[in-house]
């Protein structure tokens, strides 16, 4: 019995051993299974890999350190400005230049001055006329040379008519009564035009006074009821 007992205590170690060994058979197959992945690579890629097995390691490190990266067929390409040329200044000629190229300086325009007549225009009148008497001259006749309108006082520039209150004789009296009423008729026959003929004074406006290019003055002229401007007013009176 004791050495049965002995016998299988030997026996034990045996046993560990078989496993290990049994483990170990493992590790060749699996070195054998690398190795024809790692040929089976080497030959699906042996195009690429002959070149490099013919040169240095030095040379295979360069070329995949310039390998430039892959272009994707999606990716837009790049827009190129390209520059504007720049123009080439023409070449001095020697002389003088010729009369098309001298610049000629801008002519500023004159502005017309105007003219007194043109300052003023024409100014056309017409109301209901009468005698001027204590209230307010607005459209009225003062004598034969003199008449508001519209409350101005205008008095006739191409004539001069005796005045009533200044009559010196009889003759001048009636003269001057006569131009008073002729002025009042020719006032009330229509429309009339007034020509400025002067600046305005204390004494009146001057004024051209016309009706159809006619002038009031000297119709007041050639009827005997008025003087041209710086006649002798002592004419209406006998000696």
């Amino acid at each position: 019995m004791a050495k049965t007992a002995t016998r299988s205590r030997r026996k034990a170690p045996a046993r560990g051993k078989s496993r290990a060994r049994s483990g170990g058979g493992l590790l060749p197959w699996t070195v054998i299974g690398l190795a024809a992945i790692a040929g089976i690579a080497t030959y699906d890629n042996w195009k690429s890999i002959k070149p490099m097995l013919g040169r240095q390691p030095a040379e295979v490190i360069r070329d995949m350190a310039q390998e430039k990266p892959a272009v994707r067929k999606d990716a837009p390409p790049k827009q190129v400005t390209l520059a504007a040329p720049v123009p080439k200044a023409a070449p001095t000629l020697p002389g003088p230049l010729p009369p098309a190229a001298i610049p000629t300086p801008a002519v500023q325009p004159v502005k017309a001055t105007p003219s007194p007549s043109s300052a003023a225009p024409a100014e056309t009148g017409t109301a209901a006329f009468g005698y001027c008497g204590q209230g307010a001259h607005i459209n009225c006749v003062g004598d034969g040379g003199v008449f508001w309108y519209k409350g101005e006082k205008i008095v006739i520039a191409d004539m001069a008519s005796p005045i009533v209150d200044r009559a010196r004789c009889d003759d001048e009296r009636r003269v001057a009564f006569a131009g008073k009423a002729r002025l009042l008729a020719l006032l009330n026959a229509g429309p009339f035009t007034m020509n400025a003929a002067g600046k305005t004074d204390p004494s009146g406006t001057p004024r051209v006074v016309s009706r159809d290019g006619r002038s009031f003055g000297a119709q007041l002229i050639n009827e005997g009821l008025a003087r041209k401007p710086g006649g002798a007013g002592g004419a209406w009176c006998a000696a």
